[in-house]
C-alpha cells in the first residue's frame, strides 16, 4: 500500500487533501497557498474527520471522470456509510462558480452506523487551533485571514462536542466563508453536486485523448487542473508542503508556489489535450511577469498571485509528515538564479502567437516585450547558476540551464517568422545557431561518451534529456542516443530513474525523481526502443495510488511515494508518455 493513500478535491480556488478513512487531513484558505487550517497531514491538530464505531474497512474512489471523491466506511456490524466530497465548480450566470468552499455529504448506507465527528481548525502556521463559535446550525472557526464557517443540517450539539450518535439520515456540511447560506446545506448541496459533476464530465469529454490509458490520461488531467490558481493563471507545483523526498531526508520543501518551469510543462501537457482554458490563463500571467521584469532577471518561482517575496520559514509548531521535520512555509527558490527560466517562459508563450484557436492571439507588440526575455537568456546561457534542482551550496554552467536559453532564441525566431517579422526572425536565428553550436561542443564529455549534467562536467544528469524534447538535438544523433544509454546504465535503477547519483546538499539522493523516469521513458521511445518504454510506462502507472495518483518521488527498492503531492510534473508525465506511445484511434475503431 502507498503512504500516499490521498484524494484530492478542489474547484481552481482551493484544493483539500483526504484520506481513505475519510479525514481532510490538508486544506489551505483563502487559496491554494494559503493558511493550512486542516493540518493533520504534517502532524498539525487541525482536520475534518469522520470517525464510525468498530471500523473494519475504508477505501475511496472517483466518481468517473470528475473531482468528485466517495469514502466508503463499513463496521464490524455490518453497518456502512458513504461520504461524498467536493468543491462546488460549475458555469453560473456566465461565470465560473468556484467559491471558497468544500461540500461533505455523508449518507447511512447499512445497519445503523454510529459516527462521531472531529473539526478543528488551526491557525498560524500550526501554532494553536481556531477559537470556535456556536450558531443555530452552524459552527464559525475565528480568524481574521482564513476563518471560515461550517453550516449543517445535523445536530450541532454533536458536532460541537464530538459526540458519537447514530446517522440515521443524509447529513450535509458546507465548509466556506463565515457568511449565511443561501438555502438549506442539503438543497444547496445537491444543487452543486449535480453541476459540479455534469461540468467535470463535461471537460473529460472534451479532452483529446489518446485511445490507450485513457482513464489515467483524463485522471491526470483533473488533477493539473485542480493545481491551477484560476483567478490569476498561476499553478502550484504541487499542494502540500514539507512531504520529505525520502524518510528522515530533510528534503522538504514548500511546493504551493507557480515554477514557470513546471506550469510550462503542465501547460503544454494539457494543451496536448486540447484544455486551451488553462493557457489562455497562464499567459496572463506571464504577461505580467515579463512586463515587470522588462528584460531582467525573472526569478524561476512567484506566488501564485505574482508575489515574489516568497521568504521561507520553518516556525516550528508542526512536527511534520510521520514526524519527520521540519515543515517549511515559503521556498528560497525564489532568491535563485535559474537562467533555464527564460526559455520556459518563451516556450510557454510561443503557442501564443501561433494557435488559432484561442480566443485572443499574441501579436508583433507582445512579441517586443518576449524579446527582451530573448535577449536575457542569451546573455547569460553561458553563466553560472543554480540549475534545475536548484542547488543552495554550489553553481555551475549547467547544460539544462543552456539548452532552454537555446530554446527561448529557437522560438523567438519561428514566432517572428510567422509573423512575417523576417528581419527578428533572421537575427535569432543567427543566436540559437551560435548557441547551439557551442552548448554542444562544451556539454559533450567524450570519456563519458555523454552530454553532461554541467560544461566541463563528468556528472551525469537526467535533465539533458529534454534536448531531443525542446528539438535541441535531433534524437537519432549518435550524441544522445549514447546519453541515453548512459543514464540508462548509470541513473536507471529497476524502471525509475534518479536525477543524479552524486552527493548534493543533503548528501546521496535516495530515491528516484519521477519526472526523470517520465523524461527517459520520452527519449527510449524517440530512439527507437518503443518495448522498453512501454514496459517503463506500464511500471510506473503500477506505482500509482489507487486513485490514479503520483507523488513527487519514488523509493526504487520498496515502491514507496515520497515528495509533495500531487506533482505536477508527474502528472504530466502520464498525459505525455501516453500520448507518445499510445496507438492512433484508427488502429483499434
Amino acid at each position: 500500500m502507498n503512504n500516499l493513500e490521498l484524494g484530492i478535491i478542489g474547484n481552481g480556488t482551493i484544493a483539500a487533501l483526504i484520506d481513505e478513512a475519510g479525514e481532510i487531513g490538508w486544506l489551505c484558505l483563502p487559496r491554494l497557498d494559503g493558511e493550512p487550517v486542516f493540518n493533520s497531514l504534517v502532524g498539525g491538530g487541525g482536520k475534518f474527520g469522520v470517525e464510525l464505531a468498530g471500523l473494519s474497512g475504508a477505501h475511496h474512489i472517483y466518481r468517473r471522470n470528475t473531482a468528485i471523491l466517495e469514502t466508503t466506511l463499513e463496521a464490524e456490524d455490518g453497518s456502512a456509510v458513504l461520504i461524498t466530497d467536493f468543491a462546488p465548480r460549475f458555469t453560473d450566470r456566465g461565470r465560473m462558480f468556484r467559491p471558497a468552499s468544500v461540500v461533505r455529504r455523508i449518507t447511512p448506507l447499512r445497519g445503523m452506523p454510529r459516527i462521531r465527528l472531529k473539526v478543528s481548525g488551526e491557525t498560524g502556521r500550526g501554532k494553536g487551533q481556531m477559537l470556535s463559535r456556536r450558531g443555530v446550525s452552524h459552527i464559525s472557526f475565528l480568524d481574521d485571514a482564513s476563518g471560515f464557517r461550517l453550516t449543517t443540517d445535523a445536530p450541532v450539539a454533536y458536532v460541537a462536542q464530538e459526540t458519537e450518535f447514530v446517522l440515521d439520515r443524509d447529513t450535509t456540511f458546507i465548509l466556506g466563508p463565515d457568511e449565511p447560506l443561501s438555502d438549506t446545506p442539503a438543497n444547496l448541496a445537491s444543487d452543486w453536486l449535480a453541476r459540479t459533476q455534469e461540468h467535470w464530465q463535461d471537460w473529460s469529454r472534451r479532452l483529446a485523448t489518446p485511445p490507450e490509458w485513457q482513464a489515467a490520461v483524463i485522471r491526470a488531467a483533473i488533477t493539473l487542473k485542480l493545481c491551477v490558481y484560476e483567478e490569476t493563471g498561476g499553478i502550484v507545483a504541487a499542494l502540500t508542503t514539507s512531504i520529505p523526498e525520502h524518510a528522515g531526508s530533510s528534503r522538504n520543501w514548500d511546493y504551493r508556489f507557480c515554477w514557470l518551469r513546471d506550469a510550462y510543462f503542465t501547460v503544454t501537457a494539457l494543451n496536448r489535450l486540447s484544455a486551451m482554458g488553462t493557457l489562455e490563463r497562464y499567459l496572463a500571467f506571464l504577461r505580467n511577469i515579463v512586463a515587470h521584469t522588462k528584460g531582467g532577471h525573472i526569478q524561476p518561482v512567484y506566488g501564485i498571485a505574482l508575489e515574489e517575496q516568497l521568504t521561507e520559514d520553518i516556525p516550528g509548531y508542526l512536527p511534520g509528515y510521520r514526524g519527520m521535520g521540519p515543515v517549511r512555509f515559503g521556498n528560497q527558490a525564489a532568491e535563485h538564479v535559474q537562467h533555464d527560466v527564460y526559455g520556459h517562459v518563451v516556450l510557454g508563450a510561443a503557442q501564443a502567437f501561433l494557435d488559432e484557436r484561442l480566443l485572443t492571439k499574441a501579436g508583433p507588440i507582445e512579441f517586443e516585450h518576449f524579446e527582451a526575455v530573448g535577449r536575457r537568456a542569451y546573455e547569460v546561457y553561458q553563466m553560472p547558476d543554480a540549475g534545475i534542482w536548484e542547488y543552495r551550496g554550489r553553481e555551475a554552467v549547467h547544460t539544462s540551464s543552456a539548452i532552454m536559453c537555446w530554446a527561448a532564441c529557437d522560438r523567438l525566431a519561428r514566432v517572428a517568422s510567422a509573423l512575417g517579422l523576417n528581419d527578428r526572425a533572421v537575427h535569432w536565428s543567427d543566436c540559437a545557431t551560435e548557441m547551439r553550436s557551442v552548448i554542444l561542443e562544451k556539454a559533450w564529455n567524450a570519456e563519458r561518451d555523454a552530454f553532461t549534467g554541467a560544461f566541463g562536467g563528468a556528472a551525469l544528469d537526467a535533465s539533458v534529456l529534454l534536448m531531443a524534447e525542446i528539438g535541441f538535438i535531433d534524437p537519432m544523433d549518435p550524441r544522445f542516443r549514447s546519453t541515453v544509454d548512459r543514464i540508462d546504465e548509470e541513473l536507471r535503477v529497476g524502471n525509475h530513474v534518479f536525477r543524479y547519483r552524486a552527493p548534493d546538499d543533503f548528501g546521496t539522493p535516495e530515491t528516484a525523481f519521477t519526472a526523470c523516469t517520465f523524461w527517459h521513458i520520452d527519449a527510449l521511445a524517440r530512439t527507437g526502443q518503443l518495448d522498453k518504454a512501454r514496459a517503463m510506462f506500464e511500471a510506473v502507472l503500477a506505482q500509482r495510488t489507487r486513485l490514479g495518483l503520483l507523488s513527487e518521488d519514488v523509493d526504487p527498492q520498496t515502491g514507496e511515494l515520497w515528495g509533495n503531492f500531487p506533482q505536477t510534473y508527474s502528472m504530466v508525465g502520464i498525459i505525455n508518455a501516453a500520448s507518445r506511445l499510445s496507438c492512433d484511434w484508427d488502429a483499434i475503431v
